[in-house]
């Protein structure tokens, strides 16, 4: 077979969301807001209530109308407490007023207690200069009614989740989370807890994955390991195919005799993409078996680490409606030199110190362990080189998640 050209990151991640627009989840489910952390909205949320509802006061004071001012000192003529009612403001008097209480008509500014003096029969003299609308909320201050507050395709946090609620909703529609048929592959693999036999090694992968995908929305069917066997891939592809919105898989993806997975593919599928100019990551295939889509990522961990990351993460985002899916990321100085130019692009593990990222002593792709220490990845663009404080594109991990 010819070799083909190593693939471009952008044109990766353009045609992944491309194939993801085409494959975007229609189906959607109803969660309680206490079940709903972590999911996308299926559909616009439109404000039915104004916030504040009411004109309230933003603070422990006074409110009068302005109006009356040349009759002071005023009376007090009503306590409104947050939570209560008010009564329309009787002229030429004030009411006694608290944070988050709602301003009672014909009052048009409210004061606070710190700028007032009560004499000694209860009335109030108001000392500092006063204008219309002081220390009121306004109705419909933060949202009118009819406003869209969050779109589709919104990841639900706490804060999202907190202005469903101050509309009044105990529900909400969210996209069904994808279906991710998890499969790792290859004779050496064994899974933790059972002895280890001579040249293999613990599966790493699927733990790190499986929590990812869960992180991102998605419900993980843990398809185990395969062996190194084509009929055996095969038969498996064609079991997952029946359930799964996305096969993901670690291994057998490159060019070796024993990398059934992609042979599979080209033989039996339809792959879109092979080889890309990343590194660690380079033999990536992304493409379908039947009709399901199926990305399979490098066996070594920090290779399927960044190639999840930067290419998976937002292939899966997408098919649940998020349109931004590009990773925040801000620039550093570079905490070291970097004087090997290489064609593809690479990202490294590293630290930020004292505003600096620091290099990982150990990039292989082999080496998980750096990923514990790391803040993220520094991006180092194909044919460049960098010296100690040059400007670099860093990507925090907990941006990733």
């Amino acid at each position: 077979m010819s070799r083909s050209p190593l693939m471009p990151v952008e044109d990766a991640i353009e045609q992944l969301l491309l194939m993801a627009n085409e494959q975007q989840l229609a189906d959607s489910e109803v969660l309680a807001l206490d079940e709903a952390r972590g999911r996308m909205l299926a559909s616009d949320l439109v404000a039915t209530l104004d916030l504040p509802p009411w004109p309230n006061s933003a603070m422990d004071g006074y409110a009068l109308n302005l109006a009356d001012l040349d009759q002071q000192p005023l009376a007090v003529s009503q306590r409104v407490y947050a939570g209560a009612a008010p009564e329309a403001l009787l002229p030429g008097t004030c009411a006694r007023i608290f944070t988050g209480a709602p301003v009672p008509p014909g009052a048009n500014c409210v004061e606070m207690q710190e700028n007032v003096e009560v004499l000694d029969d209860g009335r109030v003299r108001f000392l500092q200069p006063l204008k219309v609308e002081q220390n009121i909320r306004a109705q419909g201050q933060e949202n009118r009614v009819g406003d869209i507050l969050l779109r589709a395709g919104k990841r639900l946090g706490p804060f999202e989740l907190a202005v469903a609620a101050g509309q009044g909703l105990a529900q909400l529609h969210v996209v069904r989370r994808p279906k991710v048929a998890l499969l790792s592959t290859g004779d050496e693999l064994v899974e933790p807890g059972q002895p280890l036999r001579p040249g293999s090694i613990y599966n790493s992968n699927r733990v790190l994955l499986g929590h990812w995908l869960r992180e991102l929305g998605c419900e993980v069917i843990d398809a185990g390991i395969l062996p190194d066997h084509p009929a055996q891939t095969r038969l498996k592809l064609e079991q997952l195919q029946v359930s799964a919105d996305l096969i993901l898989t670690t291994g057998g993806v490159s060019a070796g005799d024993a990398d059934c997975l992609g042979q599979v593919l080209r033989d039996s599928g339809k792959p879109l993409l092979w080889k890309l100019a990343i590194k660690p990551g380079k033999p990536l295939t992304v493409g379908h078996f039947g009709a399901v889509p199926v990305i399979g990522l490098p066996g070594n961990p920090t290779s399927a680490l960044v190639t999840f990351g930067l290419l998976a993460r937002p292939y899966l985002l997408r098919i649940q409606g998020v349109e931004d899916v590009t990773p925040l990321s801000f620039t550093v100085d570079a905490g070291f030199d970097w004087h090997k130019a290489g064609g593809r692009r690479e990202y490294l593990r590293v630290k930020l110190e004292a505003g600096r990222a620091v290099l990982y002593p150990n990039q292989s792709s082999g080496v998980l362990l750096g990923a514990t220490w790391a803040d993220g990845l520094v991006e180092i663009p194909e044919n460049s080189t960098h010296n100690l404080g040059d400007p670099l594109r860093f990507i925090p991990f907990n941006e990733l998640f």
